[in-house]
This record gives C-alpha cells, sequence and structure tokens, in this order.
C-alpha cells in the first residue's frame, strides 16, 4: 500500500494503465491525471509539459467547490465538472474507490470531442470503483 495515496500497488498499476490508454486513444487529450482529493497525483499521462501534480493540486479545489454546489442545491452526491473555454476544456470525475475518494482529471484542446471525453472519464471512474 501506498502511504500518499492508500490505493494497493495494483490499483495504482491499473489506473496508470488506464490514463495512459485514454490519452492515447483520444484525440486532443493533452492530459489524464487521477489524483486523491486532497491534491495528490497518484497516475497521470501527458503529451507535453503539463504538471500532473499541479492538475492534481486544482483538482482537489475544484471538485471541493462542486462538492459544495451540489450540497447546498440538493442535487445529490457530485459526479463531474466541465469547465470550457476558448481553446479545450477540462473534465473532472469523481471515483468513488473503497480505499478512498479519488478524482479523474482530463485536460483537452478544443478539437476533442466533449461528449467523447467525458463518456470515457465516467468508463474510467466507473473501472477504478471497481478495481
Amino acid at each position: 500500500m501506498s502511504v500518499r495515496h492508500g490505493l494497493s500497488r495494483t490499483a495504482t498499476a491499473h489506473a496508470q494503465r488506464e490514463v495512459q490508454k485514454l490519452v492515447d486513444e483520444l484525440s486532443g487529450v493533452t492530459a489524464a491525471v487521477i489524483a486523491t482529493v486532497d491534491g495528490f497525483d497518484v497516475a497521470s499521462a501527458t503529451t507535453g509539459d503539463t504538471d500532473p501534480a499541479r492538475v492534481a493540486a486544482m483538482a482537489s479545489s475544484i471538485v471541493a467547490i462542486s462538492s459544495v454546489v451540489a450540497e447546498e442545491a440538493r442535487l445529490g452526491r457530485k459526479e463531474s465538472v466541465m469547465i470550457r473555454t476558448e481553446s479545450g476544456f477540462a473534465v473532472f470525475y469523481s471515483v468513488h474507490h473503497r480505499d478512498g475518494e479519488l478524482v479523474i482529471n482530463v485536460l483537452a484542446r478544443d478539437n476533442a470531442v466533449p461528449a467523447l471525453v467525458a463518456y470515457r472519464a465516467a468508463q474510467l471512474a466507473k473501472s477504478l470503483a471497481e478495481a
């Protein structure tokens, strides 16, 4: 077990394989990072100079804010957040794993298909929750 994130080596290796696969297979995706809710990088794959540790820390804040919004608006447990910008988007998906909460972060350029990226992130969340 890792002291940093509490996942087994097997679960961590699975996470690493899956984020690399996501980045390799989806056009326009520049980074995929799996992080703990307190901002530690668990597994990552990037196509450029994106710093996975910074993405993990950023995701921690985004997920915390989205949890408060979901609770205050009585919308149920948060699942995902998408931030669209003029040159791309970021998707944050919650993973409810037995060893602790995780967040999937996917960064993509504007040539990526948002629905496809969101679908693959949701599939990854399900896969990780069951790992």
